[in-house]
């Protein structure tokens, strides 16, 4: 994972045991007020609230706890794609240019210009050099691109 993606995690977790989990016993509380649990519909959209938060703050502590952070940027730039570079690739077919850091999975946004690792163009990519031409099995055929740069950031 990298240093970013740890730091949004971390976050979310803070958001979640700090705000969300305290509003949700308020509405538990209030929701237990109101008479009998068994027909109680606020109740129970409460409690599955609770279990939800209480689902994704495991989860996030789980891959917090277990993971590798690495930070890019201290690593001595050497013209090969790793985890964490930013690549900005051309198409040889069409010529358009596209930027993608290399990202956990967690991390991945497309729309943000973040892959992830296990993606077809990141694997196709991994262990290539600047300058290298790489053929990516897309689910639409395969496509051509040269790896214009490389960067740590």
């Amino acid at each position: 994972m990298t240093k970013a993606g740890a730091e949004k995690l971390r976050q979310e977790l803070n958001e979640l045991k700090s705000k969300v989990r305290p509003r949700i016993i308020a509405a538990i509380a209030e929701a237990r007020e109101h008479g009998d649990l068994k027909e109680n519909a606020e109740y129970h959209a409460a409690r599955e609230q609770q279990s939800f938060c209480e689902g994704r703050i495991k989860e996030i502590e789980g891959k917090l706890s277990g993971c590798e952070i690495i930070d890019v940027t201290q690593i001595k730039p050497t013209g090969r794609v790793i985890f964490g570079t930013t690549v900005t690739l051309l198409n040889l077919t069409n010529d358009k240019k596209s930027v993608y850091q290399i990202v956990g999975e967690d991390e991945a946004d497309v729309a943000a210009g973040k892959i992830s690792v296990a993606s077809p163009i990141a694997r196709a990519l991994m262990g290539k050099n600047e300058g290298d031409e790489v053929v990516v099995n897309a689910p639409a055929g395969d496509i051509e691109y040269e790896i214009e740069a490389i960067e740590h950031r």
